[in-house]
């Protein structure tokens, strides 16, 4: 007599993420669509300054272009951040409601920070230096991330990933980030020398300590 042995057969669901991939490319064809002109000097960013002299002025934080491009910034990023996990063996990266978990952290985490950021440059009376200091940070970040967003979705759907390919990435966000603070340090030099104290405790509070009690927390949870 025969005997067969039934395997259960294991799906992973991709729809969910297919989505928004498609959701966030949407995006980005709407806002080109409405912001031609913009869109293009955003793109040629890496290339010329000419978006961060014209675009400068700091109501720009709130405008539907910045909006926009930043949803597409953190679809981009809480993929990036689960895919590497996955690489990693931490987590899966078909895991929907992990997803949710990674969007809805980095949401709280960056407009807690943009909070907090607005008090402190309110009580020290740099709000319009804050201002455009945090426009030119999300500026970058959000081109980082719509550039890594189609390295994702190779990332996504390929299932043998060397684990030096996000290690570059990362390497390679973290020396665009520094690259970008220095920009932006040599352009508001003259405010920032005459408030050094300010900045400097603004730097260690809001730029270094969060991330640093971030890497803290991953490393110890994956100990």
């Amino acid at each position: 007599m025969t005997e067969y042995l039934l395997h259960p057969r294991i799906t992973e669901n991709k729809d969910w993420a297919t989505a928004l991939f498609v959701l966030a490319f949407a995006i980005i064809a709407i806002t080109k669509s409405f912001n031609e002109t913009r869109f293009g000097d955003f793109i040629n960013l890496i290339f010329s300054d000419k978006y961060s002299k014209v675009y400068r002025d700091s109501s720009q934080l709130k405008s539907s272009f910045t909006i926009s491009l930043f949803f597409v910034q953190v679809i981009s990023f809480a993929f990036f951040i689960q895919i590497s996990l996955n690489i990693f063996g931490y987590a899966s990266k078909t895991d929907w409601l992990l997803y949710i978990q990674i969007i809805t952290f980095l949401i709280f985490f960056i407009l807690s920070k943009f909070l907090v950021e607005k008090i402190i440059a309110t009580t020290f009376n740099i709000e319009e230096f804050m201002e455009q200091f945090n426009l030119q940070k999300i500026t970058y970040r959000t081109y980082i991330g719509i550039i890594i967003l189609p390295i994702n979705i190779i990332l996504f759907y390929h299932n043998t990933v060397s684990q030096h390919i996000p290690i570059t990435i990362i390497a390679i966000i973290l020396g665009l980030s520094i690259l970008t603070y220095a920009l932006s340090i040599k352009k508001y030099q003259n405010v920032i020398f005459g408030k050094l104290f300010y900045f400097i405790l603004y730097l260690c509070t809001l730029e270094i300590a969060p991330y640093f009690f971030m890497y803290y927390l991953f490393t110890k949870g994956s100990a």
